[in-house]
């Protein structure tokens, strides 16, 4: 029996040296991201004041360049590509599982979950280290809800948990509404609207440590699982007569794709389509084979939001909302690739 990337027409680039271009784009958009906004550093400096710093030697550099580089854009960029990179894997990996190309992080409603605790933070204290903790515990209390309403018996179906999601997301959706409605309009409600719509303006070490360690251990069980991921699109018999559990690898990938999802929006809010558009060009790029689609849309992910943060800190005097910036990319991207792909299937 053939497996079913053997099934796909084949790129003209072999899957790992699109990987190793994206890693090779990567660093250079990470100098480059180290360099511009409001108070630019040249490229040469910037690699100086790495090097320098890495060495202990960071006395002999110009104190404000080593205070913006290293105090204000590395943490800030770090965060940008560990969380571009866990949205993207864990929109992949949804999307495998469910053998559903529309499905993204958001569909088990952890992110509308983790939006509605972070307002509730918001609402309660300002803290963040509250803010970030009731986020990521209604981020998981709303996919073990979705978890519990789709089991029948003892089997879970796959289109009753998408069911279930959509139901989930709109109660905290709603219950959101409800913060905004009671918050005070001067100070809270404009704190909500922002950290719902996403930025990483705020982005410290602190943050980093806090998000990255979930999402980094959640990425490599993903990229472990990544082959079993490829059985998973097969009738659940022929997989398990391939020595799959099935049962057992969709729940190990649905939790880790959810604790990604719930620890970005604990830190930086609501980023959206990225986990649904990216896995889409990390497919053009290299076709449905999770062995090697995952570690590219994973890759493309960080570089992707990247770029989309030197645009939200760029182009204006002041910040724009990352989830503005990616609805307006992803939204006419995602409805060229629905055209394209209908006008193949005529």
């Amino acid at each position: 029996m053939r497996s079913p990337a053997a099934l796909q027409p084949k790129p003209k680039l072999s899957g790992r040296a699109v990987l190793l271009l994206l890693l090779g784009a990567l660093g250079v958009i990470f100098v480059f991201s180290l360099c511009i906004g409001r108070y630019a550093v040249s490229p040469a400096e910037v690699v100086r004041i790495l090097f320098y710093s890495a060495t202990g030697r960071s006395h002999l550099l110009d104190p404000t360049q080593v205070s913006v580089v290293l105090s204000v854009r590395l943490p800030r960029i770090l965060l940008g590509i560990v969380i571009g990179m866990g949205l993207s894997a864990a929109g992949a990996a949804y999307q495998g599982i469910f053998g559903n190309p529309l499905v993204s992080p958001h569909v088990l409603g952890v992110a509308s979950g983790a939006g509605f605790g972070a307002s509730l933070g918001i609402l309660f204290s300002g803290s963040v280290m509250l803010i970030q903790g009731m986020s990521l515990a209604f981020g998981l209390l709303a996919v073990i809800t979705v978890m519990l309403l789709s089991r029948i018996g003892n089997k879970t179906q796959l289109f009753v948990l998408v069911l279930s999601g959509v139901i989930v997301t709109a109660l905290f959706d709603a219950l959101v509404s409800l913060i905004k409605y009671t918050a005070d309009p001067q100070d809270k409600l404009p704190a909500i609207v922002i950290w719902l719509m996403g930025s990483l303006a705020s982005a410290s070490y602190r943050d980093l440590m806090t998000g990255a360690v979930t999402i980094l251990v959640c990425l490599g069980v993903l990229l472990a699982l990544r082959w079993k991921m490829n059985l998973l699109s097969l009738d659940e018999e022929e997989a398990q007569a391939l020595g799959v559990n099935v049962a057992q690898v969709r729940g190990i990938v649905i939790v880790a794709s959810t604790l990604i999802t719930a620890s970005a929006v604990s830190v930086c809010g609501i980023i959206g389509w990225i986990g649904l558009v990216i896995p889409h060009m990390g497919r053009i790029m290299v076709g449905n084979d999770h062995r090697i689609l995952l570690p590219v849309s994973t890759v493309l992910g960080g570089i992707y939001l990247v770029l989309i943060d030197n645009l939200a800190r760029t182009a204006t005097t002041g910040e724009i909302p990352l989830s503005i910036l990616t609805a307006i990319i992803g939204a006419p991207f995602f409805a060229y690739m629905l055209r394209k792909k209908g006008a193949e299937s005529v």
